[in-house]
């Protein structure tokens, strides 16, 4: 059954109990890093900026419309924080991406039990280019999605349907991001990659749902970064794999 939100959100809490085990977890100390430093820098922002720039946004209100103060505040509110949420997690990938990659090479050796690549930190520093590269295709399909979405936000009536919107994109964008690092790593483009997880949408968000709901858990949020890309390594190999040899190999 390819569409299974249950199985797609389990290969996350498989991510997280593989994360100390020998031979793994050393790999997974620089995306934990990145994460612990990125998110207390998110928080520090936050706590000093966000009347500030919720303040800011209000002011573009006419003054006519000053009695609607106390409803437009919870949504700038809601906007300032999807903002640095959103923000802060493409700066968080694009630093972690080559080492993201490596790591999800080596739970992919020690799943299947085969080399995918064996060049060591070479292979790593080759994957550097590659993988910003890769982070920029995600950001220009994350991109327009995004714009459309905060456009139904302050559409009249049709924005009552945009918190359901925004967690959807948010779990569909959170499954590609690490999904994308074992299938790169197999050289499946981008494009492939997207046929591949259409094909199991629901299996998809359901990973990417738990994956959202856990960044905004305290403490757990940490180590979220590590356990999404060997959940998404497991989802590989698994699910993906086998199909993943009857497309065009990309040039």
């Amino acid at each position: 059954m390819k569409a299974n939100p249950v199985r797609g959100a389990g290969y996350l809490l498989r991510g997280v109990s593989m994360l100390p085990q020998p031979g793994i977890r050393h790999f997974v100390l620089i995306p934990l890093l990145v994460n612990i430093l990125l998110f207390m820098g998110a928080i520090w922002l936050l706590v000093g900026q966000f009347n500030v720039w919720v303040d800011y946004w209000l002011g573009f209100l006419p003054a006519w419309a000053d009695f609607l103060y106390w409803l437009f505040w919870p949504l700038f509110a809601l906007l300032v924080l999807v903002g640095v949420y959103y923000g802060f997690s493409i700066v968080a990938n694009l630093i972690a991406a080559p080492f993201n990659g490596f790591l999800s090479e080596k739970v992919e050796q020690q799943l299947r039990g085969e080399v995918v690549t064996d060049d060591g930190w070479r292979e790593m520093l080759a994957m550097i280019p590659r993988s910003l590269q890769r982070e920029l295709h995600k950001l220009a399909y994350y991109l327009p999605r995004f714009l459309l979405l905060l456009l139904i936000t302050f559409i009249p009536v049709v924005n009552l349907v945009a918190p359901l919107l925004w967690f959807l994109f948010g779990a569909w964008m959170m499954s590609i991001q690490y999904c994308d690092y074992p299938m790169d790593n197999n050289k499946v483009s981008f494009a492939q990659m997207k046929q591949l997880m259409k094909a199991r949408r629901v299996t998809s968000i359901g990973f990417g749902a738990l994956v959202q709901v856990g960044m905004l858990v305290p403490v757990v949020n940490l180590i979220l970064m590590p356990a999404a890309v060997i959940g998404a390594t497991i989802f590989w190999v698994e699910e993906y794999a086998g199909e993943a040899r009857d497309l065009t190999p990309r040039p």
